[in-house]
């Protein structure tokens, strides 16, 4: 048994609970978990929850046992997952270890059941978890495992277009949104050796965006700043989740240039002569497979980027939920799940 905090009741608030993890199988890690960050879509899973729910799906921890089959993980091991937790291991994207787009669809950290015996999946606002080996990470040395805990989620996913996309140096990087994906997409594309701008709609906001790192700051409410930075950008990072127009986004890389969308709104508004204008190119990610990961938080170690978090005791977990919600967030939110 373990605890930790649900949603009990659809449309209620978080709350204390009990609750059972499954016995270890032979390839699976025990894990005590320390921090846990709170993500967008755990809002967005506890407003449309129909039945008891445990958020949580980017994490780290301390490995409390391993299953007789696990050799490349130790008891005491400090360790992080992320959103996926199993997949069905042999499909071509698995075997590629791009498990996010699995043919039978990955088992995600919460949400849904377990591949094997179909329990339901309890996230981790708790405080221990049980998840097969493969989709568990040692923690970088000399990282602060808060400030890790969002990588597994928000770094992830956009590091891998950034990666897959040859962002380096002479890269110009547009970063749509400033939220908790944005301010580790600059980190992350600065450390590429890209230059990197920031669109906000309001230009209060550009003192912030140059603390992460960012060279420039276009305000995009500015028809004249958006149109002097035509043609700017070879590669642009949208991370914001609300329907939007993106077409002067579009309109502001070059020839051959890529905008990635990340946020995942319910639509993508563009228009069509945008994109062939300079044979641009509108795609989208999400997330990562155990390959991406394992490179993520190798690079992060070297260049030594975490998220920027606000800690809070893990019994606070409602006023974070409250907060993001109302946008307060600089830049995430990470639940302490070591204090009782």
């Amino acid at each position: 048994m373990t605890t930790g905090y649900a949603l009990l009741t659809p449309g209620g608030k978080l709350e204390p609970w009990t609750f059972p993890r499954r016995d270890l199988r032979d390839d699976d890690v025990r894990i005590r978990i320390t921090y846990c960050g709170v993500c967008h879509s755990d809002l967005d899973a506890i407003e449309h929850a129909t039945e008891v729910l445990v958020p949580g799906h980017e994490f780290t921890g301390e490995v409390l046992a391993v299953g007789p089959a696990v050799t490349a993980l130790a008891v005491g091991d400090p360790v992080a997952v992320g959103n996926i937790v199993d997949s069905c291991g042999v499909c071509a994207a698995c075997l590629d270890e791009e498990e996010t787009y699995c043919l039978e669809f990955p088992t995600l950290t919460y949400g849904g059941v377990d591949r094997v015996d179909g329990t339901p999946r309890y996230g981790a606002y708790s405080r221990e978890m049980v998840v097969r080996d493969r989709f568990v990470y040692p923690l970088p040395d000399g990282l602060d495992p808060a400030g890790v805990a969002p990588l597994m989620c928000a770094g992830v996913t956009v590091w891998q277009p950034l990666n897959r996309l040859g962002v380096g140096p002479g890269t110009r990087v547009g970063v749509v949104g400033l939220g908790g994906l944005g301010h580790l997409a600059v980190k992350f594309a600065k450390a590429l050796g890209a230059s990197v701008a920031v669109f906000t709609t309001s230009s209060a906001k550009a003192p912030l965006a140059l603390e992460l790192g960012a060279d420039e700051v276009v305000v995009s409410t500015s028809d004249d700043d958006m149109a002097s930075h035509a043609h700017a950008f070879d590669v642009i990072i949208d991370t914001a989740s609300a329907p939007h127009d993106i077409t002067p986004y579009v309109l502001t890389l070059d020839f051959d240039g890529t905008i990635c969308m990340l946020g995942i709104p319910p639509r993508y508004d563009v228009d069509s002569m945008a994109l062939l204008r300079g044979r641009r190119r509108l795609t989208a990610s999400g997330s990562a497979g155990v390959r991406d990961t394992r490179e993520m938080l190798a690079f992060a170690g070297r260049h030594g980027i975490t998220a920027d978090v606000e800690v809070l005791p893990a019994a606070r977990v409602q006023e974070a939920l409250d907060r993001l919600a109302r946008n307060e967030a600089r830049w995430r939110f990470v639940l302490d799940l070591s204090l009782r």
